[in-house]
């Protein structure tokens, strides 16, 4: 009888491992290079750890705040969770688009009424927003990103059939059906749009990651114009705006003419107040924004909205309710001088050591120029020789190969020790 048993279960333990399904993998998804940037940089991070564990890692990496969220602000999400645990308190499914009073904050606190509540869609983050438009957008358009940019605009695009598989004959590999809009310092970080062909869809981040460069006035008034000659539309990502300290500078996309009828804004609590973890963000969407048959873009967003999200949690609004509030304002502004005194810190290490150096002001994200050098080398070298985590350039894009990025998002304590490990490497 046990021969019996042993041989069945070695028989269904075959059949467990052989199995297969019919089912087709998607073909986009093949096409996607690698792994996605940031578990990629924590999976090689492992690895050092696990064969050197007495090492004393800093990590300069991904854009994860590290600060405490702060009292008042707290204060919202604990509020927001209490209530849940009255009879009168209590609430269930709520707006897809969000609860209308932090729509209506948003509009007012944040945009001084420069866009409407009814165009705000709150949601659980600016990175799954992207995500949603490119469902909105579909498979036929073509879009433009920045080079070097944020990976999402790009994985997004290939992930929803916009692309055809990488071209191995570009000098770092670039996907067919992508535009690819230079970047760098010979031109302010800024594209040239009199030589930019023509996409549906531009993604525009200011203060960019990774590059730290902001966008002036007259950059996003031709970026405006650019897209209203071309019948485009601008996606604005804005996550990084509270950062901006400079009054002549933009934070948002419709402080420039025209931009309501052209351009689509995302925007994060994530790095306001250090909700990167808690989950909150919104996207504006014009009620002027029409596609090309006159149908408001804004009428579909609410459609998918609505049919593929449920709303961000009650206890995460409330906590973002508290964010606009006077006292939560003050103490954002608290935490983005923290984090803006850590990019000064790390920007005058890598300028001492004799690196050329962007960003850093108006952003948290110190971009470093390595003079030709492979940026996953350095970042491997800097790893081993410091134990400092950093980001190499190329996981930006073909753009971004030559270049580092540090990360002012840590402790104040950690970017000092890094700053001291970096100038003895580089003594």
């Amino acid at each position: 009888a046990l021969g019996v048993i042993a041989a069945l279960c070695a028989s269904s333990a075959a059949a467990t491992t052989t199995a297969t399904t019919r089912v087709q993998r998607n073909a986009n998804m093949a096409k996607l290079q690698a792994g996605y940037l940031f578990p990629e940089i924590a999976r090689r991070r492992n690895a050092f750890l696990e064969a050197n564990p007495e090492a004393k890692i800093i990590s300069l990496g991904i854009g994860d705040t590290t600060q405490p969220i702060p009292k008042h602000i707290l204060s919202g999400l604990q509020t927001g969770s209490s209530k849940l645990g009255t009879k009168e308190g209590y609430s269930g499914y709520g707006a897809e688009q969000g609860v209308g009073d932090l729509r209506s904050k948003i509009a007012t606190k944040l945009y001084n009424g420069l866009i409407k509540p009814e165009e705000v869609f709150v949601s659980d983050g600016a990175k799954c927003d992207i995500g949603r438009l490119q469902l909105l957008f579909g498979s036929e358009v073509t879009s433009a990103v920045q080079d070097p940019s944020y990976p999402v605009y790009v994985d997004t695009s290939v992930m929803m059939g916009q692309t055809g598989a990488v071209d191995s004959s570009t000098p770092a590999g670039q996907f067919p059906g992508i535009v690819y809009m230079q970047c760098n310092p010979s031109n302010g970080f800024f594209p040239d749009l009199d030589k930019t062909p023509r996409a549906d869809i531009i993604y525009f981040c200011s203060p960019n990651n990774p590059t730290g460069a902001t966008a002036t006035k007259e950059q996003l008034e031709r970026l405006v114009r650019y897209a209203k000659d071309n019948g485009s539309i601008i996606v604005f990502d804005a996550a990084y705006a509270p950062f901006i300290r400079s009054p002549e500078l933009p934070k948002s996309i419709y402080e420039i003419d025209g931009a309501r009828e052209v351009a689509i804004e995302v925007n994060s609590f994530s790095k306001y107040a250090g909700f990167t973890g808690v989950r909150l963000g919104w996207t504006i969407v014009p009620n002027e924004l029409k596609y090309a048959d006159g149908t408001p873009v804004r009428n579909d967003f609410n459609r998918v909205t609505c049919t593929v999200f449920n709303g961000a949690s009650n206890i995460v609004q409330s906590g973002g309710l508290a964010c606009l509030d006077d006292e939560g304002l003050a103490e954002i502004q608290t935490l983005i001088e923290y984090y803006l005194e850590n990019a000064k810190i790390l920007r005058n290490a890598m300028i001492e050591i004799g690196f050329e150096v962007y960003g850093g002001m108006d952003s948290p994200y110190v971009y470093v120029d390595l003079e030709g050098k492979s940026s996953w080398d350095m970042f491997s070298e800097i790893m081993e020789k410091a134990q400092v985590i950093t980001i190499p350039g190329a996981g930006f894009g073909p753009g971004g190969e030559g270049f580092l990025r540090l990360s002012a998002f840590a402790p104040r304590e950690s970017c000092i020790e890094a700053a001291a490990r970096l100038k003895k490497m580089f003594a």
